[in-house]
């Protein structure tokens, strides 16, 4: 059977939002809605959360003890070396790449990728390039060949700190492939990397959760975070990427035409 891993890469670091993925949203830390979301995606075996060996990690390593989370260590700079040896250690045939920032990832969106990523012409697959979901629902998968040939042969600071950078940049040696939307709702910013980013969040999870009061551990989709934002406009507008005024009232006028799929 291929053994297809979700790594979740986190560190406590970040510069904008200090310790942001043990930031509380709603009745969690932001990480604990990241791992619950993605162990809805039926199209990943195993879930491992990848850190650093610094001390700074230290309460991630603890967060993941006391959840039940796979949790394995590497380089804090050399984050393809830091994913190339967890998925060493977990014997990955197949690597899907979450970053610790999207408590509002979708299950569905996940196995979305890997499914086309298993129709077998391809190396890496993602729904970034070009982006059509929300900032903070991105995902990649590729081979774990091809994230082994990526160790190898990156040599540059960008291309060690940014895991799949080196196979985006080279298409001559991989077969790239990308996932699309059927709307395109890539000025949406649901990802948590700033204060306004967790100002944001913390009212939609919240939110969200009222709405599932009866409903033990829900998981949140995209469709239903785009109805509740429909429904708020307070919210909509702080959902979006910074656009001038004119830009904005042109995003939000077509968005009255098409910005509710079919749920």
């Amino acid at each position: 059977m291929t053994n297809i891993v979700a790594i979740v890469q986190a560190r406590m670091t970040s510069t904008r939002l200090p310790g942001k993925v043990l930031k509380a949203l709603g009745s969690k830390p932001a990480l604990a809605y990241v791992i619950h979301q993605l162990s809805g995606a039926q199209r990943v075996n195993h879930i491992v959360l990848a850190t650093s060996t610094e001390d700074s990690d230290e309460p991630l390593v603890q967060w993941a003890r006391r959840a039940k989370v796979d949790c394995f260590r590497g380089s804090l700079a050399d984050v393809l070396d830091r994913y190339y040896h967890t998925a060493l250690h977990c014997k990955a045939d197949v690597v899907v790449r979450i970053t610790a920032d999207c408590p509002l990832l979708d299950p569905t969106v996940v196995d979305k990728c890997v499914e086309r990523f298993l129709q077998g012409d391809c190396d890496y697959v993602s729904n970034v390039n070009p982006p059509t979901f929300p900032d903070g629902l991105d995902n990649e998968v590729m081979s774990f060949a091809a994230l082994e040939r990526a160790w190898k042969q990156a040599s540059l600071t960008a291309e060690r700190e940014h895991v799949t950078l080196y196979i985006r940049n080279h298409p001559e040696l991989f077969r790239l492939a990308n996932v699309e939307n059927s709307h395109d709702y890539s000025k949406m910013r649901w990802t948590l990397d700033t204060p306004e980013d967790y100002a944001f969040l913390n009212r939609v999870i919240q939110k969200l959760e009222m709405n599932h009061i009866r409903e033990h551990s829900p998981r949140f989709t995209m469709n239903e975070v785009l109805e509740l934002l429909h429904t708020d406009k307070s919210l909509l507008e702080t959902a979006t990427a910074p656009m001038d005024f004119a830009e904005k009232e042109r995003y939000f006028s077509s968005l009255q035409h098409d910005f509710m799929p079919r749920l």
